[in-house]
Parts: structure tokens; C-alpha cells; sequence
């Protein structure tokens, strides 16, 4: 039997509370309250319900701990070391339109290194969770990322940008090497799952510019803990103010790397 820490308890059990209204949510969607965020950026009353949630238990549990929120914003802390970074619904736009591919996701950075990830998508019951130091797991399940040593026998991850969004030029140059060279791309609309999803080795890589701290920064931990490779597109540790990042394992990182600079040129 596998033991936790605390605080990997408590942030586990706060997801799992948040969740439950998200899921009554989900089976309600056309009762739901959907205002316009940005063009094809929605935020929903189920979104500020499950981040309400979230904040509150885990400020009963850390009371002096500060927060990078995504419908909330920054809310600093009287512990200046320590901040939770949280989307209370990953995959927004599939949560509205009924796909279930969607999550909640939940950091903790201690003097901005991320220390502790969990990603739980409610509608399987599956909770990726990891510490540092002390490994990934699936619900109880240990997890290792891909052993695939070739580009041309993986399956890699990306997002799409949209409406609204700036770089389509970009990506589409991406997309066309990456298409050219793998066994499969997939795009699954949540990075927060993407980058779990690579932890457990079900997919062989993810990558993608233009994404925020709140989307990727439990995955980040979740994907290094299982034994892979998270950088930037230069192969730094910058992903949570650059917006990008490539996840894969060891085989696979540096190839990857070098198809996605050499696409943009």
C-alpha cells in the first residue's frame, strides 16, 4: 500500500469535492450558465463553482498559502513560498459541449518550483497525483512514460490554437512535420490531460505553444516524476512564462525538439 503524504491527501480530496458538482454540472449542460470569456474562451457558473470549491478547502487545509487562479487570478499569500496554481476545469469548450474529456487541475509551488501535481478527471474516476521525489501514479498505479525509442512509432499530443488565438500559421508548419514523421497525432483539447496522459505512457509526446502556467504546471511534475523530459521549445525550464512545452521521455525528447525548430524555421 502505497502512503501519501498530507498534503497530497488534501489536495486529492479537494479535487474530488469540486468534482462532484462539476459532474451534477455535466449532466445538467443544458441548464448551465455560459457567458463569453473571449472569441471561443468560455467560462461557465460550473468553472467559478469548482474554483470556489477548491479555494476554500485548501485554504482550510493551508490557511497562509497564496494562489495563481484561472477565472480568480493572483491572490497572494502571508507565506510567500508557497502557491497553489489551479484550473478548475481543464477542456472547458469539451465540458460544454458534453465531451468528457476534461479535468481539474491542481499545483503547489514552493519558491517557484512546482513540489507537488494532481489531475483528476472525474468522469472515469482517475486521479494522476505526484510529489517530488517520490514517483507518478494513476489512482494507485505507478506510472512510466513510453519506452518508444522512434518518432515514426509514437503517438504525440497537441492543441490546436483557435479563434482568437494568434500563431495558426505557426502550428499548421508544425503539424505538417509532425504529421510527416509520426505513427499518429491526436488532439484531445485539455494539455492538463495531455501531459498526464504522457506520464502514463498512453501517449508518446505532447507539445504546444501558448498555453498557461494554470494548464500545464501538475502536469509538468506529473511527467518528470514518471520518469520523462518537460522543456520549452528551446529545451529550457521557462514552459510556465513562455507558454510552451514539449513533454516525452529520453528516447524521444531531443528528435522532437529538432522536428518543431526545424517546421518554424
Amino acid at each position: 500500500m502505497m502512503v501519501r503524504s498530507a498534503l497530497l491527501n488534501v489536495t486529492m480530496a479537494a479535487a474530488r469535492k469540486a468534482a462532484r458538482s462539476l459532474v451534477r454540472d455535466y449532466g445538467e449542460l443544458e441548464q448551465l450558465q455560459v457567458s463569453m470569456k473571449g472569441p471561443a474562451d468560455f467560462v461557465s457558473s460550473a468553472d467559478i463553482k469548482a474554483e470556489k470549491t477548491l479555494r476554500q478547502e485548501l485554504k482550510k487545509a493551508r490557511p497562509h498559502y497564496g494562489f495563481l487562479l484561472e477565472e480568480g487570478g493572483e491572490i497572494a499569500g502571508d507565506d510567500k513560498s508557497h502557491r497553489w496554481i489551479i484550473d478548475p476545469i481543464d477542456g472547458t469548450t469539451n465540458f460544454l459541449h458534453g465531451i468528457p474529456n476534461f479535468c481539474i487541475s491542481i499545483a503547489l509551488e514552493r519558491d517557484g518550483e512546482i513540489i507537488a501535481g494532481v489531475i483528476y478527471q472525474p468522469l472515469g474516476d482517475e486521479m494522476f497525483h505526484a510529489e517530488r521525489g517520490a514517483g507518478a501514479f494513476l489512482n494507485e498505479r505507478r506510472l512510466r512514460v513510453s519506452a518508444r525509442r522512434k518518432l515514426e512509432e509514437s503517438v504525440l499530443t497537441t492543441g490546436i490554437p483557435f479563434l482568437g488565438r494568434p500563431g495558426h500559421e505557426v502550428f499548421l508548419k508544425e503539424l505538417g512535420a509532425v504529421m510527416k514523421t509520426v505513427a499518429g497525432v491526436r488532439r484531445f483539447g485539455s494539455a492538463a490531460l495531455d501531459l498526464a496522459y504522457v506520464a502514463a505512457g498512453r501517449c508518446d509526446g505532447y507539445w504546444e505553444a501558448g498555453i498557461k502556467p494554470w494548464d500545464i504546471a501538475a502536469g509538468i511534475i506529473l511527467v518528470r516524476e514518471a520518469g520523462g523530459y518537460v522543456t520549452d521549445y528551446d529545451g529550457g525550464t521557462r514552459m510556465m512564462e513562455t507558454g510552451e512545452v514539449v513533454a516525452s521521455n529520453d528516447h524521444l525528447h531531443q528528435p522532437m525538439l529538432k522536428l518543431l525548430k526545424t517546421a518554424r524555421g
